[in-house]
């Protein structure tokens, strides 16, 4: 099974409880734009990136259990924030796999860092969890010295 790093994680059927709640609240939404949104402000209050945990906890990256990283706070790898991510898009009803793409930079121009772009309608928006504390917002990412 890849592990989310150069190909995209499957999206598991059977979902935490508390998961699948979140799901059906942001079901609710009037449209695309509206669901990212929703998502986007419920990861950036229960994970962040930080630099020297990336290294720390590396062998994390390589965690897929979609129950596992649900229940966590604080702290996830870039690639397992953006596979819960797409889970909640995905199994929201208002995306496909083919409106989400995984996207691969460089921070500090050595550091290897995923982020996804989302299709809205006829746009790509770049979404960026893990370096939200990092002063990123919605619709940009991180890259070099950013």
């Amino acid at each position: 099974m890849p592990l989310d790093l150069f190909s995209k994680t499957p999206i598991p059927d059977a979902l935490p409880k508390e998961m699948q709640k979140i799901i059906n609240e942001i079901k609710k939404s009037l449209n695309k734009a509206e669901c990212l949104n929703k998502v986007y402000e419920i990861l950036i209050s229960k994970y962040r990136g930080y630099h020297i945990k990336t290294y720390l906890k590396l062998f994390d990256v390589f965690k897929h259990d979609i129950g596992l990283l649900w229940n966590k706070n604080g702290f996830l790898h870039c690639t397992n924030i953006n596979y819960v991510m797409r889970t909640l898009l995905i199994k929201s009803d208002f995306f496909t796999e083919d409106d989400i793409r995984l996207k691969w930079t460089q921070i500090w121009y050595i550091s290897p860092h995923q982020y996804i772009q989302v299709k809205v309608d006829d746009r790509w928006v770049d979404i960026d969890i893990w370096a939200y504390a990092y002063g990123i917002k919605f619709g940009d990412h991180s890259q070099g010295f950013h």
